[in-house]
């Protein structure tokens, strides 16, 4: 080293030592030939980062100007541009003539040992597999001049050779480790003359000068003595390569104290040998990029320029290193035959494809056929029994012990003598094994047992009868998982097609599998079967798939619910209803408690599939151009790519450091588009996962990203919080062009069918269209100017549209508000259907490509995709959740309000007959409780009271200032009590025309409760609770019960005490004799919202806004028990707040509802049973005297009727 980088080295050292981590650095100075594996290892060997640094450092100080430059570089690439700019000055002129060949790296040296030893030259075409290399040179200074042996074993055509070549291709390895040279034997399947032949040969090469003898050695043990003694006298501290090594006894010939690296398709080979062994795997298959980089420089083009078919061939090649050089070799032959090639892999028809020079094998099948040949007579039919294992899966060792029926042991062993010749592959996993084949063997397996496969898989299938007696698989069974996967897989290989059916349509399968397993791969089963499952029942295979479609995002949760209580859900003439009420029958009279929902008739559910991919909200899914695939992102910063008919996750990415608001597939769906909050725009392999491009232009957080429709020149379009869109060429590397206009942030972008124009919409209200050749705005428009006439709109609500997406003619468009999605006619301005199914608000809205469907993504963490035609032809009913329910000996009556139509209606509950009454803007309604009459209030605060037999109205002469909340007549039908947000309580009896004005609260009545001898009970947002005397309209007591709102109160059976519950998170229990609390319940965590005493007044239940319910003691305030279903991240959930409680008459059983309802076991605190409504937040739950009957509206307007099976 020269003076000056010398020096230059030494001035800045303390700043090196300080802040380089050595281990990137010396890979780099390795792979440059500046520095060698023992020098690593000693480096390596120090206790701190800083002497680590402090001592590589004092080696480069000893080493040449190549060292210096090599450390330098290794600095710029690791990112330490400051240390790199201090040693810039230092940087010494290299002389060109240093011994070193500048294109391969070699020293003249290195190229001369190999070339006496005979090591091969590089391949042709030659692709650097570094992390190997560096093992296989590790292993090989491991020996340190001792007798030893290094293995490199892999599978046919994975690279064995051209890697050991490779690790012999280093100066510092050769001058220090084998200074005697390297000699190259390539063995390969020999007999006893033919492994004579090549020990001749070797001794020959290294006894040059014939100083040892004249004669040839005249067999194996004369030549193994002869090559002992050359080796000992003549080549010492020498490296002996046994390159493909088939048989141990060949391996016993070269067992004379040498330093040997062999390689093998048999690990075993070197068990009878003796000496230290040191074994390198070398996996089966390259990465994409590798095999796209060996195809580039056999045509000799870029990467980037290579054609479609490109991607796909090495996809089929399964990564074996073999197959993409024989492949590449034929196209340098034969540039245009691109499709045919890929045809001829997609076909298996390996024979065609015939040898390149590079390999001894005539065709791919012979590679795998001389392993399998080679193996014992007695354990070849086992291996032909492989033929039937899935690609890609890991097959536990007790599935083989079934299909072999064997011992644990003994399918070891055999499969062992697979693995040791490289035809399979063993992944342990703790105590267990699993084994598995590469694709290429799998396809050659196939091919060449076609006719056997069928009576292989019906053998899998009886063993598996033998052993297990269906669904009684237990989760913790080492092979469950395998048989619960690919079961249907084999009865359908073996065309066991009544076998199949009885599978899939059985409750108890779909219930062991989706308990285990989830819903998505069942729904692919489907699809995947459907021609065998439609032979034996069309519409029944029609009932599996829509229920387990419609039901996934349930039964992917924790904990699972009860998939009978689901089928119970079901119409009535499916089989899935049919098959879950014959078990649900069976289980009620060992006391298991179902419940029937009487009303379902009227109930049509309009999504197709629901999937819940995400574990936070679902901001954006999109359909792939062919319809096939869903990309979808959100909250959890993931990019997930599914299939579009069974939910099954193809991808799943983690894509941002932040929320991913929005993805686009590209037209020809290579590539997806994902944009964030942390600002970054970035582009994705749709197929592999792979990133593809990262931009990190905006200033803001991006919204929106959409690619145009033509595939012939991609053009990305992006918006943003930073009031701007641009527009990305992936073929560059910065922004085409930035479109100035928005005042306000950018929320949605498309680009119009023939590109020529881009829409986006802001929410500065405008929808602004630019032309995207010259990037100039060319029109803009006032979007809020369109929902002047909305009945919703008030005058200071903001109209913010959060998305839209057009049909594929043109014809409708649908915009995305709330919890709610529109579809419009865009002719006639009219909407065609709203649809109603997220519990949560929309993100986002798309047609497929065909416009056959539609997919609405949600806070609510699912996916939901839609039929069109299906939304259109119906719209569904939908109640306003301010009913009011009269239960009367069989009856059950309800009135209810649609809330579209503002229809009031007299439902029966039992029949499904509906009386129309009338026409108004109801906020509360009520029954008298004899069905004499029907009350309800308005928004103006205005009550009416109906008389449906006399078809008489009566209405109040004194008004509420404000909305009318709460209505119920006294139990004489001759009173109606009605509190509203103006704080009064309005006595009205309208037979005699008198009305008293109760008014004492400060902050609106929460609600009230009527009490014995005429008096009343209300709870205000005051805090406080007061007793009325509704003839005198006095205070009788006041009780300050809570500094919050009052939520809710219950009064006890024997009217002795009363309950109330705050936002201040507690409960107390009152006497109405005393001002002050007998208990004060603590320990909720969140608001308190509900109380309901047992009937016998022994127990009080109390239920919060984190979905926990506790049951108190109410003599003394103990808590006896606490009911929390733990939700799938651990916390304390009911789906929502807890709203409502109601025990049973006997005390035993407790209902709560709240994102739905729930039966608890009062004892013991544990839950009974869970009814999933469609949707959420229920506010009431209506429960008959006899609590066999339930009635409830969600937050979809959806009325369920329950009725206990018996």
């Amino acid at each position: 080293m020269d003076a000056k980088a010398r020096n230059c080295l030494l001035q800045h050292r303390e700043a090196l030592e300080k802040d380089i981590k050595t281990s990137y650095i010396m890979d780099h100075m390795i792979s440059d030939g500046f520095l060698t594996i023992l020098e690593e290892e000693k480096v390596r060997n120090e206790p701190t980062q800083q002497q680590r640094a402090a001592m590589l450092i004092k080696m480069i100080l000893k080493k040449d100007n190549g060292s210096y430059i090599s450390f330098y570089n290794a600095l710029l690439h690791e990112g330490y541009k400051d240390l790199a700019a201090l040693l810039h000055d230092g940087i010494p002129v290299v002389s060109s003539s240093s011994g070193k060949d500048s294109v391969t790296g070699i020293t003249s040296y290195v190229r001369t040992v190999l070339c006496e030893g005979g090591v091969p030259q590089r391949p042709v075409v030659f692709v650097a597999r570094k992390k190997l290399v560096n093992a296989i040179q590790q292993k090989l200074s491991k020996l340190n001049g001792d007798p030893g042996w290094v293995t490199i074993y892999g599978m046919a055509g994975c690279g064995k050779s051209v890697l050991a070549a490779e690790a012999v291709r280093d100066h510092s390895l050769l001058k220090h480790c084998f200074p005697g040279g390297v000699h190259w034997v390539s063995v390969g399947k020999q007999d006893k003359s033919g492994l004579l032949m090549k020990l001749q040969n070797l001794c020959t090469r290294l006894d040059q000068d014939e100083s040892f003898s004249q004669r040839l050695p005249l067999n194996i043990e004369e030549a193994k003595d002869r090559l002992r003694i050359l080796m000992l006298r003549k080549h010492p501290s020498c490296l002996l390569i046994l390159d493909d090594i088939w048989d141990p006894w060949v391996l016993k010939a070269f067992d004379n104290q040498c330093q040997i690296l062999l390689t093998t398709r048999d690990k075993s080979v070197t068990d009878s040998v003796m000496g230290p062994k040191y074994v390198i795997p070398v996996e089966s298959s390259l990465g994409k990029e590798k095999g796209l980089e060996i195809l580039s420089l056999f045509v000799n083009m870029k990467k980037a320029d290579l054609p479609e078919q490109a991607h796909s061939i090495i996809k089929e090649c399964k990564g074996s290193p073999l197959v993409v050089s024989l492949i590449g070799a034929l196209l340098r032959d034969f540039p245009n035959r691109w499709e045919y090639y890929l045809r001829q892999l997609q076909n298996k028809q390996f024979k065609r494809i015939r040898k390149s020079s590079s390999y001894d094998y005539e065709a791919l099948d012979e590679a795998m056929s001389i392993s399998v040949e080679m193996l014992r007579e007695n354990i070849k039919n086992y291996y032909t029994d492989l033929s039937i294992l899935p690609k890609d899966v890991k097959v536990p060792t007790k599935v083989l012990c079934i299909l072999w029926d064997m011992e644990t042991e003994e399918v070891e062993d055999i499969l062992q003598e697979f693995v040791n010749k490289s035809l399979l592959f063993c992944d342990r996993n703790g105590k267990s094994f699993r084994y598995y084949l590469h694709d290429l063997q799998v396809d050659f397996l196939t091919e060449k047992n076609r006719s056997q496969l069928q009576d292989l898989h019906k053998k899998m299938i009886t063993q598996f009868q033998r052993y297990y007696q269906l669904p009684n698989l237990l989760p913790d069974q080492e092979d469950c998982m395998y048989w619960y996967n690919f079961l249907a897989y084999h009865m359908a290989s073996a065309k066991m097609h009544k076998e199949l059916c009885a599978l899939m349509f059985s409750l108890d399968w779909i219930k062991a599998k989706t308990e285990l397993v989830g819903p998505a791969h069942l729904i692919h089963e489907f699809v995947e079967y459907r021609h065998i499952l439609d032979e034996k029942d069309c519409a029944v295979s029609e009932n599996f798939q829509e229920f387990l479609s419609l039901n996934g995002h349930l039964l992917g949760r924790q904990p699972f619910p009860n998939i009978v209580q689901l089928g119970l859900c079901e119409p009535e003439t499916s089989e899935v209803y049919q098959q879950a009420k014959l078990q649900a029958k069976q289980e009620v009279d060992n006391g298991t408690l179902y419940l029937e929902w009487i009303n379902k008739k009227t109930i049509m559910n309009l999504s197709r599939l629901v999937v819940r991919p995400h574990t936070d909200a679902v901001y954006h899914a999109c359909f792939s151009e062919d319809g096939q695939r869903i990309a979808s992102c959100g909250a959890d910063k993931t990019l997930q790519v599914f299939k579009a008919e069974t939910g099954e996750k193809l991808l799943e990415i983690k894509a941002h450091e932040d929320e991913v608001l929005c993805c686009a597939f590209s037209t020809d769906d290579r590539f997806i588009a994902t944009c964030s909050v942390d600002k970054k725009v970035k582009i994705w392999n749709s197929m592999t996962g792979e990133l593809v491009h990262n931009y990190d232009e905006h200033s803001e957080q991006v919204n929106c990203c959409h690619f145009t429709n033509s595939s012939h020149h991609f053009l990305l379009a992006t918006g943003s919080s930073d009031c701007v869109l641009k527009l990305w060429d992936l073929n560059q590397k910065q922004c085409r062009n930035t479109l100035f206009g928005h005042i306000n942030s950018v929320s949605h972008c498309r680009f119009s069918p023939d590109d020529k124009l881009l829409a986006s919409c802001s929410a500065d209200g405008t929808l602004k269209l630019w032309d995207v050749t010259s990037a100039n705005e060319r029109k803009s428009i006032n979007v809020k100017q369109f929902f002047l006439n909305s009945e919703d709109l008030q005058e200071d609500m903001e109209v913010i549209v959060k998305c839209c997406s057009w049909s594929a003619d043109g014809a409708r468009i649908m915009v995305a508000a709330k919890n709610k999605i529109f579809l419009w006619n865009i002719d006639s301005c009219s909407k065609v259907a709203d649809c109603r199914g997220h519990l949560s608000w929309v993100h986002g809205v798309m047609f497929s490509p065909d416009g056959s469907s539609f997919l609405t993504s949600s806070d609510d963490q699912t996916i939901r995709l839609w039929e069109t035609k299906k939304v259109c032809k119906n719209s569904p009913i939908m109640f306003k959740q301010e009913v009011d329910v009269v239960f009367q000996e069989n009856e059950v009556m309800v009135l209810a309000v649609d809330h579209r139509k503002h229809h009031l209606q007299l439902i029966n509950g039992k029949t499904g007959q509906i009386d129309y009454l009338t026409e108004a803007q109801v906020s509360c309604c009520c029954l008298s409780p004899h069905l004499q009459y029907i009350a309800f209030g308005d928004e103006n605060g205005a009550i009416e009271i109906l008389e449906p037999v006399n078809n008489r109205i009566f209405q109040s002469r004194i008004r509420h200032k404000k909305t009318v909340r709460h209505i119920q007549f006294t139990a004489d039908e001759k009173t109606l009590i009605s509190s509203s947000d103006d704080s009064a309580i309005q006595v009205w009896n309208w037979q005699l025309e008198k009305c008293e004005v109760l008014q004492a609260h400060q902050e609106p009545v929460k609600d009230f409760r009527l009490l014995k001898n005429s008096r009343l009970l209300s709870w205000s947002f005051d805090g406080t609770v007061k007793v009325w005397n509704i003839f005198t309209g006095k205070v009788e007591k006041d009780f300050v019960c809570h500094q919050g709102t009052v939520l809710s109160c219950d009064i006890s059976h024997d009217a002795t005490k009363f309950s109330s519950t705050s936002a201040d998170k507690t409960a107390k229990i009152w006497s109405f004799d005393l001002l002050s609390p007998l208990h004060e319940l603590r320990g909720h965590n969140g608001c308190v919202r509900c109380s309901a005493f047992s009937v016998d007044s022994t127990l009080l239940a109390t239920g919060d806004d984190n979905g926990e319910i506790r049951i108190w003691n109410v003599s003394n305030g103990e808590l006896l028990h606490l009911c929390a279903p733990l939700s799938e991240e651990g916390a304390a959930t009911h789906g929502g707040w807890v709203t409502d409680l109601c025990f049973s008459p006997d005390g035993k059983m407790l209902i709560s509802a709240g994102g739905y309802l729930k039966w608890w076991n009062v004892v013991t605190g544990q839950s009974l049973q869970t009814f999933y409504t469609n949707g959420t937040n229920l506010k009431k739950i209506h429960v008959s005297p006899d609590f066999k009957t339930y009635v409830t509206v969600d937050n979809l307007g959806i009325l369920y009727i329950l009725q206990t099976l018996e």
